[in-house]
Order: structure tokens, then sequence, then C-alpha cells
């Protein structure tokens, strides 16, 4: 059956037969980061697919990660595209670097899940936050409630770990 919700007054839709997605939002639903993990090679994976991207093993089991992890890159958004996101301009598009499996199966690679910046409420963060974040940065996991079930995951700086003095930030003219 499709799962449906919403997020900043959008519609989410999410069809059944997106069976991986719609098993990784329902995770998130229950305030659990999951990602797959491999029968066969044992590597974690994101996003869900119905094949390893290592291995091309057809089954995988969802396992807990921690949900902690370092920004390993980043997009600062000035003009939303999306009308919604207007009013939360700037905003940050964040790659995190989970902790579990990093340089795995090879040096710099990792395990990386997207996400926009939040507070530690699930709410986009303000102007202020986003100054804060960089390359470097400590964030843990938020959930943002999208509908019965189903929950978005956000990524908020986790001020319980060490923070670099200065996070790396990209040059903006």
């Amino acid at each position: 059956m499709a799962m449906t919700g919403e997020y900043l007054g959008m519609g989410v839709y999410l069809n059944n037969l997106d069976q991986e997605n719609m098993t990784f939002f329902q995770h998130c639903g229950a305030h659990e980061l999951r990602v797959q993990r491999c029968t066969s090679c044992a590597l974690k994976r994101f996003p869900p697919t119905r094949a390893c991207p290592f291995c091309a093993h057809p089954e995988a089991t969802w396992e807990r990660v921690s949900g902690k992890g370092t920004v390993y890159s980043y997009g600062e958004v000035h003009h939303a595209i999306q009308p919604v996101f207007a009013e939360f301009a700037p905003y940050m598009l964040l790659l995190v670097e989970l902790d579990e499996q990093r340089n795995v199966p090879n040096e710099f690679d990792g395990l990386r899940v997207q996400g926009n910046l939040a507070d530690s409420a699930g709410n986009l963060a303000d102007p202020a936050l986003v100054q804060r974040v960089g390359i470097g940065s400590r964030v843990r996991v938020v959930f943002k409630e999208m509908g019965e079930g189903l929950a978005m995951p956000l990524w908020c700086r986790d001020d319980t770990e060490h923070q670099p003095d200065e996070p790396w930030r990209y040059a903006i003219e």
C-alpha cells in the first residue's frame, strides 16, 4: 500500500512499488536510521537498492546505525527553486559520512547519507546555525514527522561531540 504524508506543506507520496524507499522511511518513522547491509559481502549501503553496488548480491537486511557522523560535503542554498524553501534560505544540504564503515571498502570510501541541516527539534536551521556548520562538523540524525509512521531524516549539529574550531567552508563571493 502506498504511503502519503506532508513535509513543509508539500505532499509526499511513496509508491508501493518502491519497497526499498518505503522501508527506509518507515524505519525513520520509528525514529531509527537503518541502512541496507548485504548478506553476501556484509557492506552497508545507501541509498537503498535492489542489489549490492559492491558485489551485486540481491539480498540484504536492514541494520540500525548510530545516526552520528561528520559533514563530508555540503551545499548552501541562497536561492530556493522550490517556493516553500524560500523562507528558510540560506539552508544547507549535507552529505554526512556516518561513523560506521568509514574508509570501507577502500580508502576515502564510506557510508554517506544526505539531508538538510536542522535544529534539534527537526526544523530547518536558521542562518546563524548554517554559518556554524561546514566540512568536518559533527552531526546527528533527527526526524521530522511527515505522517503516520513516516518521517524525514535531517541532521543537526551534535554539540555533545568535539567540533572543529572553524569547520571548512566554501568561499562565498
